[in-house]
């Protein structure tokens, strides 16, 4: 355990040395505690994979959330097309975010809605 604190310092000097890191460390998602999803363990999340998404992507997963009969005026907002959007980002299972305990679904959401609504 003390490790992994350790190690999370490390990230976290890293991050401040470095500006240019600094967002791809923030795409970066540690979680509170260990996630166990299909028999693996996850304790954090890379979704820097958002950098080479397309508007085509943004477009695919408006039309699933359509197709499952979501209605949303701003859906980029929801915390549907934040799973979503995470999954293309990932490769992950769109069922994976969609598993995670609430708080943990939030920082993912938010994390997506900070990337597209970020400044350069």
């Amino acid at each position: 355990m003390e490790e992994e604190v350790k190690e999370m310092e490390t990230n976290k000097k890293t991050a401040e040395e470095t500006p240019g890191q600094q967002e791809e460390n923030q795409l970066v998602v540690v979680f509170k505690k260990p996630f166990s999803y299909e028999g693996a363990v996850y304790k954090k999340i890379d979704l820097s994979g958002l950098e080479d998404l397309s508007a085509r992507d943004m477009i695919a997963a408006n039309k699933i959330m359509e197709r499952s009969g979501t209605v949303n005026v701003i859906p980029e907002m929801s915390l549907e097309y934040a799973c979503i959007i995470s999954s293309k980002a990932t490769g992950m299972p769109v069922e994976f975010f969609q598993s995670l305990p609430p708080k943990e679904a939030l920082k993912i959401k938010n994390r997506v809605t900070n990337f597209l609504y970020g400044e350069d």
